[in-house]
């Protein structure tokens, strides 16, 4: 590994960047000299401290390297990693990391918390964005109660010049979201820029063009500093200045408090607002005509403002000019608790409560039995002629026009909890279709107010097939207002049966919602193979074919399944009999796995259908020794059914998921949703198959 300098000394114009008057927590470091007592990882590749520069960088491997390694035209680049870790943390309170980084070329940065005792780091942070100077990233960490190390992962891009550096990591007690400006990195507040009206750091014994702001809040001085933003250069109406937080890591409710001035001048508004991820704005507080008996010119006037954001957000604060004499707005001291500013704030409101498998009941959910035709909650056992329910594939859902009836038409409506009003939500859930002609009655949502008056926010428009589909809506609530699940049909032989199952409710859009359908980056341990593997690696030693990635129906008839058990319309593993020979076998591999002191579970969907089916079996890989966890052979359903494993294992293990061949080419096997977590598994009732038996609703 070569080395070299990632930027001239004098580029970043934060060099001296986290000189700290607050108390810096364990686990900080600037690599003045050394590395703080963070490790590399023996079972990567190490990253470098370049003394002269005062930062420790990952780099891509050099031709020459290459060449020696692997001789020259082999191939591409092979990928490098470098893990550095912290020495182990013992925080109670809440604290911010941030991390001051560079990536060259191409790359990617990525920081995760490592508790002991636990099989995956927990994702805090990444980045693949190439920069040409230092940039800044800031992290909230939880309170935590066991120790834990913090793991930052750098991969350099295979192009020459490529690599990934660390100049200080930094750790202070508070959230993210804090900052009195008192430090270069201003917390990782930045200046929105635009050509006329931008934020400035003032004070520090520095004269502004007028006076009446002179002495910052933190230190009641001249030396102190805050952010401020005046008119003098706007140049058209409604000239806009935005001075914006980092993207906070975590979910934030609670109080956020500023310090602002304003001067005599009040030819603007100075607003704050929340920013999620998808760029909506929901306005914070805003500045009032405040009375100046109450108020001295100069004076700080102190806000608190209630946050409820049940994902990441950006705080901004946002001053709109209409002219050169606008007058001039200050910030400083911003600080944030997880308690509402006044004990009389609603708590935020726990969406659950519409949410229902159907495994126990109804849940929240009634019957509107002025219409007639009602909602039946019904089950069917795993069997091959007939779907089951989506949450175990063996357990309950609900269904409409499901009996025949004299009636010439038929209303069935499944009426929600009351949802509160000025609210964003995200409601999600699964149906399927079972009939003759799936029109656009046969299923759609609305919205019943308070009022009486009543909105459509989702109509059926995928054909299911018979599977279970999954979708989402986003809407928002004006006033009190309850869901309605509505399935009209003028005769039952037009519809045929609705079926509906796992309804979920959550806050926010369903494009924030870290429970999306279909996530870009799954947690650790999971996998829903919708953007590929996640991880899972083919056995290339051993197996006689691999694992298919597949969406849609199998090739072959009577076996298989028609569609993914995540969305019905998404994608899953699976074992493709056809170009196979009775008795061989696919087997998939999980990345080395820490060993943990406590009990894992292991959940997981299979699809075992066909007349000819083989074997399913999970395996423990403890290096070399094989240990049998669990199997099921044969034809089972021709649903999706869930299968749960609680295992133990102290030492770095893989699972291996391995599916065998039958002994005709309906013997399909498929894999989906797999999740593996802490813990022990719930108890309930294991899945047993009863195939060759008819349709049975209990």
């Amino acid at each position: 590994m070569t080395e070299g300098h990632l930027t001239e000394p004098g580029r970043y114009t934060a060099r001296a960047a986290i000189q700290a008057h607050k108390q810096l927590l364990p686990g900080s470091c600037n690599f003045e000299s050394d590395t703080c007592e963070y490790t590399y990882d023996a079972d990567f590749t190490s990253w470098t401290l370049h003394k002269d520069g005062h930062f420790v960088a990952v780099d891509a491997v050099e031709n020459d390297e290459q060449d020696a390694d692997l001789g020259a035209g082999d191939g591409p680049q092979r990928e490098v990693t470098g893990v550095l870790l912290s020495p182990a943390l013992e925080q109670g309170e809440w604290s911010c990391l941030r991390l001051v980084y560079q990536i060259t070329g191409s790359g990617s940065l990525e920081v995760l918390q490592r508790t002991e005792g636990k099989s995956f780091d927990r994702p805090l942070w990444s980045s693949r964005d190439p920069s040409d100077s230092w940039v800044i990233a800031s992290m909230d960490l939880h309170n935590n109660t066991e120790p834990y190390r913090v793991v930052v992962e750098g991969k350099p891009g295979r192009g020459a010049g490529s690599s990934v550096a660390i100049f200080e990591i930094h750790i202070s007690p508070g959230y993210c979201l804090e900052c009195d400006y008192e430090e270069s990195h201003l917390c990782g507040y930045s200046n929105q820029w635009n050509a006329n009206v931008n934020w400035y750091v003032g004070g520090g014994s520095v004269q502004l063009l007028h006076n009446g702001m002179l002495d910052d809040h933190t230190f009641n001085n001249r030396t102190g500093h805050f952010m401020y933003v005046d008119s003098i250069y706007a140049k058209t109406f409604k000239e806009v200045a935005k001075l914006v937080s980092a993207m906070t890591t975590v979910p934030m409710s609670g109080c956020l408090s500023f310090q602002y001035q304003r001067s005599e001048e009040r030819g603007n508004l100075f607003s704050v607002f929340a920013r999620d991820r998808l760029g909506q704005y929901q306005e914070l507080w805003r500045a009032g005509s405040e009375n100046q008996s109450d108020w001295t010119l100069g004076e700080w006037i102190p806000v608190q403002a209630d946050l409820k954001a049940p994902y990441p957000v950006q705080v901004v604060f946002e001053v709109a000019f209409n002219s050169q004499r606008g007058g001039r707005v200050a910030v400083d001291d911003i600080s944030f608790s997880p308690e509402f500013c006044s004990t009389d704030t609603e708590p935020t409101f726990d969406p659950s409560i519409a949410s229902c498998d159907f495994e126990s009941g109804f849940c929240r959910y009634t019957q509107d039995q002025v219409t007639g035709s009602s909602w039946r909650r019904v089950s069917v056992k795993p069997n091959i002629f007939r779907n089951g329910d989506h949450t175990t594939g063996a357990g309950s859902f609900v269904l409409a026009h499901s009996r025949l009836s004299p009636r010439s038409g038929y209303v069935s409506r499944l009426v929600g909890p009351t949802l509160p009003g000025s609210t964003k939500f995200c409601l999600r859930f699964y149906f399927s279709l079972r009939g003759f002609n799936q029109t656009d009655q046969a299923l759609a949502v609305f919205l019943q107010r308070q009022s009486g008056s009543q909105e459509k926010i989702w109509t059926q428009g995928e054909k299911s097939r018979g599977i279970w589909i999954a979708t989402d809506v986003t809407f928002q609530t004006s006033q009190p207002a309850k869901v309605v699940f509505l399935s009209t049909c003028h005769s039952f032989w037009d519809c045929g049966s609705v079926a509906l199952d796992d309804i979920s409710v959550s806050l926010g859009d369903c494009e924030l919602t870290e429970t999306g359908l279909s996530s870009s980056s799954p947690l650790p341990g999971h996998c829903d193979f919708e953007a590929g593997l996640c991880g899972y690696a083919q056995d290339k030693q051993t197996d006689a074919a691999d694992w298919e990635w597949r969406r849609g129906p199998t090739p072959t008839s009577y076996t298989g399944p028609r569609g993914d058990h995540t969305t019905g319309l998404g994608y899953y593993l699976h074992l493709e009999a056809s170009p196979m020979l009775p008795g061989q076998s696919v087997r998939l591999l999980s990345r080395p796995l820490r060993g943990s002191r406590g009990p894992q579970c292991l959940r997981f969907f299979y699809h075992m259908y066909g007349s000819g089916t083989g074997q399913l079996a999970v395996h423990l890989d403890k290096g070399g020794e094989d240990v049998p966890l669990w199997r099921r052979g044969g034809e089972q359903s021709v649903a999706w059914l869930r299968a749960r494993v609680e295992y133990q294992c102290d030492s770095q293990h893989q699972l291996v998921f391995e599916a065998t061949r039958g002994s005709s080419v309906r013997s399909d096997i498929a894999i989906d949703d797999i999740v593996l977590e802490g813990g022990p598994c719930p108890a309930e009732a294991e899945i047993h198959a009863t195939v060759g038996t008819s349709n049975e609703i209990e």
